[in-house]
């Protein structure tokens, strides 16, 4: 019989600094009002700051490759459901730095999240207080009942699920961007590096994506009762009263984007190319072509 991996146990009630030194595969952590600060790095091991703590002391658990920060009668199972009066008289403030690679589970409720340089596998849920997730390349699920949150630069497949939580992606690349909520809103800014997938619906909410231009994907967006906005001259809008659709292919079409909203309005936007927006912004009008001595043309640097 295989032997169980030692098991070590302290209960936190007050400011520390603690760093472990075996090595951590999958973090997992759970608390009540406050802040989490996930960060990964190159290095193997893991470090936690525990800079405020108020009410129940956390219990900080090490077993095997896995980290765990959390309440004793905070459970991972049904944690959306967590409603307990108790939780008012309890906050904490707490910053971890893990290997890039490991597997993140963060669940708070009433407490502000962010991750950051994450590359493995990263799990959110709260129940409210935002969440930020900044240059993951690994998967990433969020499940909110009214966070919102905001991923800027994630470069792994996203699913988000919200009953009354928005969606923010900046400069979003993920390969799949998967995203449901009953009255939360939706802005979708994406800069794939290839086709990418994207699948939004909400009930009442509203939903904005801003398109790379030239784009390549095939288009299907609908409302049962909410406007419509297009950008894109290669797509078609159907419908003048109640129900609106837009469809088309842009470019080869080897993308897919399928938007639904029943209440909510409906508007897809370009982005501008890349020159232009790396082009400074206080630039001449015509320093992007310059007539040189021997008669040629300067380039633009892009």
């Amino acid at each position: 019989m295989a032997e169980r991996p030692a098991r070590s146990e302290r209960s936190v009630s007050e400011a520390t600094k603690l760093t472990f030194d075996e090595p951590v595969s999958e973090l997992r952590i759970r608390i009540v009002n406050g802040t989490v600060n996930v960060v990964g790095t190159d290095e193997g091991s893991a470090r936690l700051e525990v800079s405020e703590i108020e009410g129940p002391p956390l219990v900080v658990t090490q077993q095997g490759g896995t980290l765990t920060v959390a309440y004793e009668d905070l459970p991972w199972k049904d944690f959306l459901k967590w409603l307990d009066s108790r939780g008012r008289h309890r906050s904490a403030v707490v910053s971890l730095a893990v290997p890039a690679q490991a597997r993140v589970e963060v669940g708070v409720v009433g407490a502000g999240a962010v991750l950051s340089g994450v590359k493995g596998p990263a799990v959110v849920r709260g129940v409210t207080g935002d969440t930020t997730l900044v240059a993951l390349s690994g998967p990433v699920r969020a499940d909110t009942v009214s966070g919102n949150v905001e991923a800027q630069s994630v470069t792994g497949a996203l699913r988000f699920h919200s009953v009354s939580g928005d969606l923010t992606v900046v400069d979003g690349s993920g390969p799949t961007v998967r995203a449901d909520s009953v009255s939360g809103s939706m802005i979708v800014d994406l800069a794939p590096e290839g086709p990418t997938d994207i699948r939004l619906a909400s009930v009442s909410g509203e939903i904005a994506i801003r398109l790379p231009d030239p784009a390549d994907a095939e288009v299907e967006a609908n409302t049962a009762s909410g406007a419509v906005s297009n950008a894109f001259d290669g797509l078609r809008v159907h419908g003048q009263w109640g129900a609106h659709k837009i469809t088309g292919r842009l470019g080869e079409g080897n993308g897919r984007l399928r938007a639904t909203t029943v209440s909510g309005s409906i508007a897809l936007l370009r982005r501008p190319p890349r020159e232009e927006e790396s082009e400074p912004r206080d630039a001449p009008a015509d320093a992007t072509a310059r007539g040189t001595t021997d008669g040629t043309t300067d380039k633009k640097v892009l």
